[in-house]
């Protein structure tokens, strides 16, 4: 599978921060691109970990911090995925030109208006990919809700490398690599009573084998800024 290269490590160093940080259980979680061998299931809720602000809360199934939003209000120009220590991991950074369509670029570690705290942080020109949020309503592809393109070459903006079908507002998506493979999906937390109901504000994340788990987060944070 043809992922972001730059991506794997930055998956890589989360593992490794948080793997010395507990013993047992938490050796097992695969956040490397070549150790996730087998799909790996995140639970997604909308709120901040800090009192009065907007954000996520992402956590492993073993019911530990993965990742954490906290500078999320409103519809910032730019929003920084971090991981449970709270070191930047990804920059997602919008790009808006004739008021038109919003074009997001995603940054590894943290750039722009914040001082830089990661050692991966890179300036406005590495951008790792842009994603674009779907408004050809004539283009034959309803289900499609946002496209993903490289940044490396004329060509890669042209054809994207993922592209995210179904709802977000309904919890329901997924994404599809150039070849039609489901990378990673969006679904809705099923409760074990039928008595309970999560909502929209708390479901899962499903990331497959091969597919950067982080960037399957900076994803969510787009698709929740696209279309909430």
């Amino acid at each position: 599978m043809r992922v972001f290269p730059r991506l794997k490590f930055l998956s890589r160093a989360v593992h490794e921060e948080q793997e010395g940080e507990h013993d047992g259980e938490r050796n097992k979680y695969p956040l490397t691109d070549g150790s996730l061998c087998t799909s790996l299931t995140l639970t997604v809720w909308k709120k901040s970990l800090v009192i009065s602000c907007k954000g996520f809360t992402v956590i492993d199934s073993y019911g530990n911090l993965a990742y954490r939003v906290d500078n999320y209000i409103g519809h910032p120009k730019e929003v920084i995925l971090m991981d449970a220590s709270g070191n930047s991991v990804l920059t997602l950074h919008r790009s808006r030109k004739l008021g038109l369509v919003d074009s997001w670029f995603v940054y590894e570690g943290e750039t722009g208006t914040q001082s830089p705290r990661s050692k991966w942080c890179k300036s406005k020109n590495s951008a790792v990919c842009c994603v674009r949020k779907r408004v050809n309503l004539l283009d034959g592809k309803p289900k499609v809700q946002a496209f993903v393109y490289r940044v490396a070459s004329d060509s890669d903006k042209r054809h994207a490398a993922f592209t995210v079908e179904g709802s977000y507002a309904h919890r329901t998506c997924k994404v599809f690599d150039e070849y039609r493979k489901v990378v990673a999906e969006i679904k809705r937390k099923e409760a074990n009573s039928k008595d309970v109901s999560f909502g929209i504000e708390i479901f899962q994340l499903v990331v497959h084998p091969g597919f950067d788990p982080s960037f399957a987060m900076a994803l969510v944070l787009l698709l929740d800024q696209m279309f909430s």
